[in-house]
């Protein structure tokens, strides 16, 4: 089968190259011209140069491909317009290439996020029944780019994954956490503990993979995630034993954690990057539960995560350190 995909450079997307090339596909990545190939330079992958915004790039880039996974966007950006053009007009441009030129497609494969319906009300996963309720510009324009794909089931064969929290090697997101945890601090936001779904990159891909080419899969939504939620204190202590280290509780007032979020936006609009911590990501952080249920992707894909947190942890440790990023 030939594969189109976009985001292939990127932490998820180059771990759904390999597993897509190790499963006999012919995989073809949309790759800007200043994209950093460091994580596909080694792969069988053919690029071919264009961008979301470059409709014909698209055309031609997807020519002849059976299938189209969707997994680039923006997760960082300084404004809401910036969301939107990377998440919701990127994911519009791609669909309708597909739609209009490409009529013998198998599965349009779109990657979104739980942040598009928005984090649980307790700490009873939710399920993909939940209505949208996304809380910051990233998840607006996520679930945006949702309601637009959805309206194009019975037009195309959509699938649709979302997942939570995302780890393991070439990750920078949950980085920031480990390197702090490192120095034996378990932060707590506010003094009291989080509780979120995690899954491992390899499980992630492997999870959208099997969504991608179930028969029964078209037209509808998978949380693909872990069996159960952690909380940031279990995934810290974890962490500790594995580095062999003693930690003890942080309480991280939330009014700091805002001022700092306010000061590295003040910096980001100089050096014109967006900021690591900014106040979308604090409304995210202060969020009690994050978690979402696996029922669905079990019952109908037969899919289980396999990647234990400690083993997943411990994998993902060892490659920062061999990259001297932690």
């Amino acid at each position: 089968m030939k594969v189109f995909m976009t985001g292939a450079t990127g932490f998820v997307g180059s771990f759904l190259a390999e597993i897509l090339l190790k499963a006999n596909h012919e995989v073809r990545c949309l790759v800007r011209k200043e994209s950093n190939l460091r994580w596909i330079a080694d792969l069988d992958v053919d690029c071919y140069y264009g961008h979301l915004y470059d409709v014909n790039s698209l055309i031609h880039g997807m020519e002849g491909c059976d299938a189209i996974y969707h997994v680039a966007g923006v997760t960082k950006a300084r404004t809401e317009d910036e969301y939107f053009k990377g998440n919701y007009e990127g994911t519009k441009n791609v669909a309708e290439a597909a739609l209009k030129h490409n009529k013998k497609i198998s599965r349009f494969v779109h990657v979104s996020s739980q942040a598009a319906v928005g984090p649980s009300p307790t700490i009873i996963p939710i399920n993909e029944t939940h209505p949208g309720n996304p809380l910051t510009y990233y998840g607006k324009s996520k679930w945006a780019a949702e309601e637009y794909v959805r309206s194009l089931i019975g037009k195309m064969p959509i699938t649709i994954v979302r997942p939570p929290a995302v780890y393991g090697p070439r990750d920078t997101d949950v980085l920031e956490f480990f390197r702090t945890v490192k120095f034996g601090l378990i932060p707590q936001l506010g003094g009291s503990d989080k509780y979120l779904s995690l899954i491992h990159v390899k499980d992630l891909v492997r999870g959208i993979m099997i969504a991608a080419e179930h028969k029964n899969s078209i037209g509808e939504t998978y949380f693909i995630t872990s069996p159960e939620p952690y909380s940031w204190e279990e995934v810290s202590r974890i962490t500790l034993n594995i580095l062999q280290k003693k930690g003890f509780r942080v309480p991280v007032p939330v009014p700091l954690i805002k001022t700092v979020a306010a000061l590295s936006e003040g910096l980001a609009s100089l050096t014109k990057k967006p900021a690591l911590v900014n106040k979308q990501k604090v409304i995210e952080m202060e969020q009690d539960f994050w978690t979402c249920s696996p029922d669905k992707s079990r019952k109908e894909l037969n899919f289980e995560a396999e990647i234990s947190l400690e083993n997943g942890i411990r994998e993902t440790l060892i490659w920062y350190k061999e990259q001297k990023w932690l």
